[in-house]
């Protein structure tokens, strides 16, 4: 390993969980509502199907490699020239979803709090951060991600119970109306960010006690279903079928609460979430990039590559979008095909291809 930090299983939830809901919460109902429509609540219940099933492949596999990530066992499985050009994809769709994430951010931002400020400080403000806390290792951002936890979930706790007084739970009737295949369809969208639990591959081998890798993994992916759940709710039963014309409409339905004259204008709430989730996502992804390219070039020390690919990584979230709208537009219609090759397809395999392999090897034992 070239990180040689140990975090537990729980820690890795946390992380995991941060690194998913963070821009979930926020922009998927938009995404799903504008194809579930009144049933856009059951998409991250299909869509979470796609989480179980990453967290299983990667296990299975960190489980024939124990120590290592898909970068370099798929070197072991199906060669040195193809297991590299696929660790060169996984880096690439690494750099460009963080990229999508990080402007997510800065358009969040700008958007809503910060007009007058230029895109590039947000964004370059927040991946010096970031970078920094990656440099410090996985047990820093572990720790971090550890703190954050509680105060994320009690905000967000908060919120869910202020908006209770202007909850219309008429909205989402009638219950699949043009039967299942809008939810469905809503789910596949949901997935999208479901199958990027398979992040879980790069930090298994940072664990203290792999076992309990599998049982927190799959946790995390229901309190993530559960938080996305919640998310979809509240925009539905706020803004019925009109949800998916609103850019965030969680920071929308927050502008609703209003007790008396001594509460209101809380989207500094939101600000804090926002924050403080995207801070643990773009750190996680970093590091995955970083780790994943210190790997790819058997490098020994991956501290160098950060703050190179940090400024990469502005370069990059500055060209791939030129607005929140682009960006969710490539969410909502090619990003799940693109996360079902790299999280879903190649995954499966190479756990095939290890599969086939023990089972050639058995057969030509006997046969000796």
């Amino acid at each position: 390993m070239v990180d040689k930090g140990k975090i537990s299983a729980m820690q890795l939830a946390f992380l995991l969980y941060l690194a998913i809901t963070s821009t979930a919460v926020l922009i998927a109902p938009a995404i799903t509502g504008g194809i579930a429509e009144q049933d856009m609540w059951l998409a991250p219940i299909w869509g979470s199907i796609a989480g179980f099933l990453t967290v299983f492949i990667a296990y299975r596999l960190n489980t024939i490699y124990p120590k290592q990530t898909i970068i370099q066992y798929s070197e072991k499985i199906i060669g040195r020239i193809p297991g590299k050009l696929i660790g060169l994809l996984f880096l690439f769709y690494y750099l460009h979803l963080n990229a999508l994430s990080l402007r997510e951010y800065g358009d969040f931002v700008v958007g809503n709090f910060l007009p007058e400020t230029p895109m590039f400080v947000v964004l370059g403000t927040m991946v010096f951060v970031c970078a920094a806390a990656v440099r410090g290792g996985i047990e820093v951002m572990a720790r971090t991600a550890t703190i954050f936890i509680p105060l994320i979930f009690f905000l967000f706790l908060f919120i869910a119970i202020m908006l209770i007084p202007d909850l219309e739970p008429k909205h989402m009737l009638p219950i699949m109306e043009n039967g299942i295949g809008p939810s469905l369809t809503g789910g596949f969208l949901a997935s999208s960010w479901f199958m990027q639990f398979f992040l879980l591959s790069f930090f298994l081998p940072t664990l203290g006690k792999k076992q309990k890798g599998l049982k927190w993994g799959m946790l995390s992916v229901i309190a993530t279903m559960l938080t996305f759940f919640l998310a979809n709710l509240i925009s539905l039963f706020i803004f019925g079928d009109i949800t998916s014309t609103f850019n965030f409409p969680v920071m929308s339905a927050v502008r609703y609460i209003s007790m008396a004259d001594f509460l209101q204008h809380v989207e500094a709430i939101v600000m804090a979430i926002w924050v403080t989730g995207t801070f643990v996502k773009i750190a996680v992804f970093h590091y995955v990039l970083v780790i994943g390219t210190a790997q790819w070039f058997k490098l020994s020390d991956y501290r160098q590559l950060v703050f190179p690919l940090g400024f990469l990584l502005i370069i990059m979230a500055i060209w791939s979008a030129p607005n929140l709208q682009k960006v969710a537009h490539v969410l909502g219609t090619t990003w799940p095909f693109y996360d079902v090759l790299v999280h879903v397809l190649i995954p499966t395999l190479l756990l095939v291809a290890v599969w086939l392999r023990g089972k050639a090897n058995g057969k030509n034992a006997r046969k000796k």
